[in-house]
Protein backbone atom coordinates (compact mmCIF):
# COMPACT_ATOMS: atom_id res chain seq x y z
CA UNK A 1 0.00 0.00 0.00
CA UNK A 2 1.55 2.82 -1.25
CA UNK A 3 0.48 6.87 -0.09
CA UNK A 4 -0.28 9.27 -1.99
CA UNK A 5 2.82 11.70 -2.59
CA UNK A 6 0.49 14.66 -1.17
CA UNK A 7 -0.61 12.79 1.86
CA UNK A 8 2.90 12.07 2.40
CA UNK A 9 4.15 16.07 2.07
CA UNK A 10 1.69 16.82 4.39
CA UNK A 11 2.17 14.21 6.85
CA UNK A 12 6.00 15.46 6.96
CA UNK A 13 5.12 18.91 6.97
CA UNK A 14 2.97 17.91 10.38
CA UNK A 15 5.86 16.34 11.90
CA UNK A 16 8.37 18.95 10.97
CA UNK A 17 5.96 21.74 12.23
CA UNK A 18 5.87 19.81 15.34
CA UNK A 19 9.18 19.48 15.90
CA UNK A 20 9.80 23.24 15.22
CA UNK A 21 7.04 23.86 18.00
CA UNK A 22 8.40 21.66 20.47
CA UNK A 23 12.30 23.52 19.77
CA UNK A 24 10.61 26.86 19.99
CA UNK A 25 8.68 25.92 23.42
CA UNK A 26 12.15 24.77 25.06
CA UNK A 27 13.65 28.58 23.94
CA UNK A 28 10.77 30.29 25.19
CA UNK A 29 10.97 28.57 28.88
CA UNK A 30 9.94 30.15 31.92
CA UNK A 31 12.54 29.19 34.48
CA UNK A 32 16.01 27.43 34.17
CA UNK A 33 18.77 26.47 36.36
CA UNK A 34 21.99 28.41 35.93
CA UNK A 35 25.19 28.43 37.25
CA UNK A 36 26.15 31.57 38.82
CA UNK A 37 29.51 31.51 36.40
CA UNK A 38 27.22 31.88 33.65
CA UNK A 39 26.36 35.62 35.04
CA UNK A 40 29.65 35.88 35.87
CA UNK A 41 29.56 35.49 39.41
CA UNK A 42 32.71 34.42 41.09
CA UNK A 43 33.01 33.14 44.86
CA UNK A 44 30.57 34.39 47.57
CA UNK A 45 32.39 36.46 49.98
CA UNK A 46 31.15 38.11 53.76
CA UNK A 47 31.45 41.78 54.20
CA UNK A 48 31.20 44.03 57.18
CA UNK A 49 29.86 47.40 56.74
CA UNK A 50 29.35 49.58 60.05
CA UNK A 51 28.34 53.29 59.70
CA UNK A 52 26.11 55.84 61.69
CA UNK A 53 22.22 56.34 61.31
CA UNK A 54 21.15 60.22 61.38
CA UNK A 55 17.11 60.24 62.11
CA UNK A 56 16.77 63.77 62.10
CA UNK A 57 12.79 64.35 62.59
CA UNK A 58 12.78 68.19 63.84
CA UNK A 59 14.21 71.74 62.75
CA UNK A 60 14.19 72.87 59.74
CA UNK A 61 15.64 70.54 57.62
CA UNK A 62 14.19 67.29 58.92
CA UNK A 63 15.44 63.70 57.11
CA UNK A 64 12.35 61.67 58.03
CA UNK A 65 8.80 63.56 58.10
CA UNK A 66 5.79 61.87 59.28
CA UNK A 67 3.32 60.83 55.79
CA UNK A 68 0.39 59.37 57.52
CA UNK A 69 -1.47 58.18 60.45
CA UNK A 70 -4.80 56.51 62.06
CA UNK A 71 -7.19 58.80 63.54
CA UNK A 72 -5.72 57.51 66.91
CA UNK A 73 -2.11 57.63 66.72
CA UNK A 74 -1.60 60.62 68.67
CA UNK A 75 -3.50 59.02 71.71
CA UNK A 76 -2.00 55.98 71.58
CA UNK A 77 1.32 55.45 73.60
CA UNK A 78 3.03 53.74 71.47
CA UNK A 79 2.11 56.20 68.05
CA UNK A 80 0.55 53.18 66.63
CA UNK A 81 -0.69 53.62 63.12
CA UNK A 82 2.35 56.20 62.19
CA UNK A 83 3.89 56.28 58.96
CA UNK A 84 7.46 57.98 58.53
CA UNK A 85 9.33 58.14 55.40
CA UNK A 86 13.08 58.79 55.30
CA UNK A 87 16.45 60.03 53.55
CA UNK A 88 18.69 59.79 56.79
CA UNK A 89 22.34 59.98 56.22
CA UNK A 90 25.04 57.35 56.95
CA UNK A 91 28.29 58.73 58.02
CA UNK A 92 31.15 56.49 59.33
CA UNK A 93 31.02 58.27 62.87
CA UNK A 94 28.37 59.44 65.01
CA UNK A 95 28.72 63.06 64.35
CA UNK A 96 26.60 64.49 61.16
CA UNK A 97 29.59 66.16 59.85
CA UNK A 98 31.43 63.16 59.34
CA UNK A 99 31.79 61.33 55.96
CA UNK A 100 29.04 60.78 54.14
CA UNK A 101 28.75 57.14 52.69
CA UNK A 102 25.16 56.90 51.89
CA UNK A 103 21.41 57.31 52.47
CA UNK A 104 18.87 55.09 54.51
CA UNK A 105 15.69 55.40 52.23
CA UNK A 106 12.44 53.92 53.08
CA UNK A 107 9.66 53.90 55.47
CA UNK A 108 9.25 52.59 58.92
CA UNK A 109 5.73 52.99 60.56
CA UNK A 110 4.73 52.21 64.44
CA UNK A 111 2.72 48.46 64.42
CA UNK A 112 2.95 47.79 67.80
CA UNK A 113 0.29 48.54 70.01
CA UNK A 114 2.49 47.64 73.22
CA UNK A 115 5.70 49.05 72.80
CA UNK A 116 8.02 51.00 70.19
CA UNK A 117 7.89 48.83 67.02
CA UNK A 118 8.49 49.77 64.17
CA UNK A 119 8.42 47.84 60.63
CA UNK A 120 11.38 48.77 59.22
CA UNK A 121 11.57 49.02 54.86
CA UNK A 122 14.74 50.65 54.22
CA UNK A 123 17.67 50.65 51.29
CA UNK A 124 20.66 51.87 51.85
CA UNK A 125 22.39 53.32 49.46
CA UNK A 126 25.75 53.64 49.25
CA UNK A 127 27.39 56.56 47.54
CA UNK A 128 31.18 55.40 48.71
CA UNK A 129 34.34 53.85 47.19
CA UNK A 130 33.73 50.93 45.46
CA UNK A 131 29.80 50.16 47.03
CA UNK A 132 28.80 53.81 45.27
CA UNK A 133 25.84 53.01 43.27
CA UNK A 134 25.26 49.77 45.58
CA UNK A 135 22.17 49.30 47.82
CA UNK A 136 21.35 46.50 50.56
CA UNK A 137 17.31 45.96 51.09
CA UNK A 138 16.23 45.56 54.85
CA UNK A 139 13.22 44.50 56.20
CA UNK A 140 12.51 44.15 59.80
CA UNK A 141 11.33 44.93 63.05
CA UNK A 142 12.81 47.69 65.11
CA UNK A 143 11.87 47.83 68.77
CA UNK A 144 13.73 51.09 69.26
CA UNK A 145 14.33 50.81 73.23
CA UNK A 146 15.78 47.37 72.68
CA UNK A 147 19.61 47.26 73.65
CA UNK A 148 20.48 46.21 70.50
CA UNK A 149 17.54 45.11 67.17
CA UNK A 150 18.52 42.63 64.17
CA UNK A 151 17.28 42.96 60.90
CA UNK A 152 17.59 40.84 57.76
CA UNK A 153 19.24 42.01 54.79
CA UNK A 154 16.78 40.84 52.03
CA UNK A 155 18.72 42.06 48.85
CA UNK A 156 20.74 44.41 47.32
CA UNK A 157 22.24 45.46 44.07
CA UNK A 158 25.14 46.55 42.65
CA UNK A 159 27.77 44.99 44.36
CA UNK A 160 25.43 43.84 46.60
CA UNK A 161 23.20 41.90 44.06
CA UNK A 162 22.23 37.71 46.15
CA UNK A 163 22.84 39.15 49.29
CA UNK A 164 22.03 38.21 52.34
CA UNK A 165 22.77 39.02 55.80
CA UNK A 166 21.88 40.87 58.93
CA UNK A 167 22.25 44.62 60.68
CA UNK A 168 22.40 45.15 64.28
CA UNK A 169 21.44 48.49 65.28
CA UNK A 170 22.02 50.20 68.52
CA UNK A 171 21.42 53.70 69.78
CA UNK A 172 24.52 55.75 70.52
CA UNK A 173 22.34 59.25 70.67
CA UNK A 174 18.18 59.83 71.61
CA UNK A 175 17.56 62.95 72.08
CA UNK A 176 13.72 62.58 73.80
CA UNK A 177 12.33 65.94 73.20
CA UNK A 178 13.32 66.31 69.63
CA UNK A 179 12.65 62.64 68.96
CA UNK A 180 16.31 62.76 66.72
CA UNK A 181 18.67 59.56 66.60
CA UNK A 182 21.84 58.55 65.99
CA UNK A 183 21.95 54.72 65.72
CA UNK A 184 25.02 52.75 65.23
CA UNK A 185 24.46 50.04 62.54
CA UNK A 186 27.05 46.75 61.86
CA UNK A 187 25.89 45.10 58.59
CA UNK A 188 27.56 41.66 57.98
CA UNK A 189 26.23 40.66 54.30
CA UNK A 190 27.15 37.34 51.94
CA UNK A 191 27.97 38.64 48.41
CA UNK A 192 29.54 38.23 45.26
Amino acid sequence: MSFPSHKLFSILLTILFFCSTLAAAKSNHFARTLSPSSLGLKREKLSHLHFYFHDIVSGRNPTAIRVAQAATTNTSSTLFGMVVMMDDPLTTKPELSSKLVGRAQGIYASASQSEIGFLMVVNFAFMEGKYNGSTLSVLGRNTVFSAVREFPIVGGSGLFRFARGYAQARTHKLDLRSGDAVVEYNVYVFHY
